[in-house]
């Protein structure tokens, strides 16, 4: 705020001190957030780290038995093969609060009975069942990756914001806040000294009058 647009009243003043109250709370709180908010972004990364690791690991073991059996078997008993899945995986979205970001919960159920593998094995290899148990092992943890990246995400955007709050606040509210009080406190300072000025003036334009000095001097 431009010191001049300040009145310099003491209600000003208290005003702007309640202001400067609030806002040096309000910078403490969001300093403190924007570092938990730190916290919980670098932890979730090194988690989002090895997680990615060990589905790249198990989808790689995957992608590997696949080819074994793509080069093994004819591709028409490979197709039939994976045509008709007997059991199907519902995927469920929630939401939570993680320090006033919404962050996504993911869940699945498994609808269906008997083994995930949906054919015989008279006419196919085991390195497709490999590959076929491989990815289903991996198919929770891809879930909890989606649900850790996604958060991470908008943890992020989180912590740019309250950044920015955090360094408006710091660098332009209260630093202008405080230059006002100042500026208020001066004027009435100088103010005050002007009252004393006149009050000494009148004081000894009476003394003179009283002791027949001379006519009172003017007073300003």
């Amino acid at each position: 705020m431009a010191t001049t647009a300040v009145k310099p009243t003491r209600m000003e003043m208290n005003r702007l001190r309640a202001r400067l109250k609030t806002a040096t709370r309000g910078h403490k709180l969001l300093k403190d957030k924007r570092d938990e908010l730190m916290r919980r972004f670098m932890a979730l990364v090194r988690e989002n780290r090895a997680l990615r690791e060990r589905v790249e690991a198990r989808l790689a073991v995957s992608q590997s038995a696949l080819s074994v059996a793509a080069a093994v078997m004819s591709p028409e008993i490979l197709e039939q093969s994976l045509l008709y899945p007997k059991r199907r995986v519902a995927v469920g979205l929630d939401f939570s609060n993680m320090m006033g970001v919404t962050v996504p919960q993911y869940s699945f159920r498994t609808e269906g009975e008997g083994d995930s593998l949906p054919y015989g094995y008279a006419t196919t290899s085991g390195e497709l069942d490999d590959a076929i148990r491989s990815t289903t092992d991996a198919f929770t943890d891809m879930l909890e990756l989606a649900r850790i990246e996604k958060t991470v995400q908008l943890l992020a955007i989180e912590i740019e914001k309250t950044r920015r709050r955090v360094n408006a606040l710091e660098y332009v509210m209260i630093p202008e806040l405080r230059t006002g009080i100042k500026y208020i406190r001066m004027k009435l300072d100088e103010n005050e000294r002007g009252n004393i000025t006149r009050l000494m003036k009148v004081k000894d334009a009476i003394l003179a009058e009283a002791h027949g000095y001379g006519e009172p001097s003017e007073v300003y």
